[in-house]
C-alpha cells in the first residue's frame, strides 16, 4: 500500500516516501518520510509493524521516524515493543547526531531496535528475502528487491539516477517501482544525477524485463498522463502511477 509517494516538496495533502508491505501476516514499512506516520495510523496499527527498512537518509525518506519512535517509546500506540529498524550503513551514527542536534536524547533508539544492514549481503525479514544494490544519488542510497517464498518479487529503486545496477537487481521482477522525480524529460539536471525522468524508468523496466512498472516519487505539479506516456513509450507496455492509498497485489 502506498502511504506517501511525494518527492522533496510534498503533494498538497500528501506525504513523503512510505510503502506498507504485507505478506503472510508480516508487515514491513519501507521508508518513513515526513507525513507517513499520520497516514500509517489511518490504515494500520503502528504497534503491529514488524519491521521498518530505510533506503537512504534523506529527510523525505526517514523524518517520520521521529514521531513514530516517540509513539512507540512512550507507549502511545498501546505497546512498548521495539520493532527492528534497518538503516543503511552509517544510519546509527546519523540518528545519534540528529537526536543530539535537536535535543531528542536517544529517542529513535528508544522506540526502535536499530540495526544497519549490509548491502552486500541478503537480509531476511520474516518471510521476505531482501537483496540490495547501491544506486547513484546525492547520499549513499540502496535499491532493494523483496522476494517471498514462492518467488514473487517487488523491486524498489529508491531515489536514483540512471544506472545498470537497478537493471541487474530487478531482472525479471514482478513489480518494479521507480521514481520519476524529473518529470517527462528531457533531464535538465547537471552531472552527477540523482533522479530519473519518466522515460528512464521505462528503459530500465524494459531492459530488466520487469512484468509491471509503477512510477512513484513524482510531484502533483506534473501532468500524470504525460509521465505515463513517456514511460510507456520507453517500456513498451502499460505503466501504473502510484497514488496514496493505492494497493498493489503481486
Amino acid at each position: 500500500m502506498v502511504l506517501g509517494k511525494s518527492p522533496a516538496m510534498p503533494d498538497a495533502g500528501g506525504a513523503h516516501s512510505g510503502y506498507l508491505i504485507t505478506h503472510a501476516g508480516f508487515t514491513l514499512l519501507l521508508d518513513c518520510g515526513a507525513g507517513v506516520f499520520a497516514k500509517l495510523r489511518q490504515y494500520a496499527d503502528p504497534a503491529r509493524i514488524d519491521a521498518v527498512l530505510i533506503s537512504h537518509l534523506h529527510a523525505d525518506h526517514m523524518l517520520d521516524l521521529v514521531p513514530f519512535s516517540f509513539a512507540l517509546g512512550a507507549g502511545l500506540v498501546g505497546s512498548r515493543r521495539q520493532p527492528p529498524l534497518w538503516a543503511p550503513p552509517g544510519g546509527v551514527a546519523s540518528f545519534a547526531a540528529f537526536a543530539d542536534a535537536v535535543g531528542m536524547e536517544d529517542q529513535i533508539n528508544h522506540g526502535f531496535w536499530v540495526r544497519e544492514y549490509d548491502p552486500q549481503r541478503e537480509l531476511k525479514l520474516g518471510p521476505l528475502r531482501i537483496r540490495f544494490a547501491s544506486v547513484p544519488h546525492y547520499v549513499p542510497c540502496y535499491a532493494c528487491d523483496l522476494q517471498e517464498p514462492t518467488g514473487r518479487r517487488l523491486t524498489f529503486g529508491a531515489d536514483c539516477g540512471p544506472n545498470d545496477g537497478i537493471v541487474r537487481l530487478a531482472k525479471g521482477t514482478d513489480l518494479l517501482m521507480l521514481e520519476a522525480t524529473e518529470g517527462p524529460g528531457p533531464s535538465v539536471a547537471t552531472s552527477p544525477r540523482g533522479h530519473l525522468t519518466a522515460a528512464e524508468p521505462g528503459l530500465i523496466a524494459h531492459y530488466a524485463e520487469a512484468r509491471r512498472l509503477l512510477l512513484t516519487h513524482y510531484s502533483d505539479q506534473l501532468d500524470a498522463a504525460e509521465l505515463r506516456r513517456a514511460a510507456e513509450r520507453a517500456y513498451g507496455g502499460q505503466v501504473e502511477l502510484a497514488t496514496e492509498q493505492a494497493r498493489y497485489v503481486i
